[in-house]
């Protein structure tokens, strides 16, 4: 996406709203399988729990892929550019120090989609952390460890 020619409208229409939950997608760069490697994948998820400790955003639920992302948050003020991009900048900062390599870690921009009031959220939270079982990445989510949300 980065150099695709529609990387520039993900953001054209955006509005963001403190008090609203929204749900954000996040692609590695080349959709790179990185957070197979679990010990990649927490530097991610030191990342998403410290947006939260900062009062950015509060994490209902996420799952991290070995290629993507999808975090439920509630947006606490300001928009939502600004929790991606530290997340995204920060864990790519971790992530090349840790593997000793340069570049990109993540496709420019991200999805999301604003939930409406009447949406049931923890639905939402079970079909976000249940996306290893449908990916057949193991049997239980229990087996799974780069998930989480409040609810359980």
């Amino acid at each position: 996406m980065p150099n695709s020619p529609h990387a520039h409208s993900l953001r054209l229409g955006r509005v963001s709203e403190p008090g609203r939950v929204y749900l954000i997608t996040s692609t590695t760069e080349h959709r790179r399988p990185l957070f197979a490697d679990v010990q990649l994948g927490r530097l991610v998820v030191a990342q998403l729990r410290r947006a939260d400790q900062d009062g950015l955003v509060s994490s209902l639920a996420w799952v991290l892929m070995p290629d993507h992302l999808h975090w439920l948050v509630e947006l606490k003020h300001g928009s939502l550019d600004h929790p991606m991009k530290r997340v995204k900048a920060s864990s790519a900062v971790s992530i090349n120090r840790a593997t000793r390599r340069r570049g990109r870690v993540w496709q420019q921009g991200f999805h999301d989609r604003a939930m409406r009031y009447d949406d049931d959220l923890r639905k939402a939270a079970r079909y976000i952390i249940a996306n290893p079982l449908r990916a057949g990445l193991v049997k239980r989510i229990g087996d799974y460890s780069l998930w989480d949300a409040v609810w359980l």
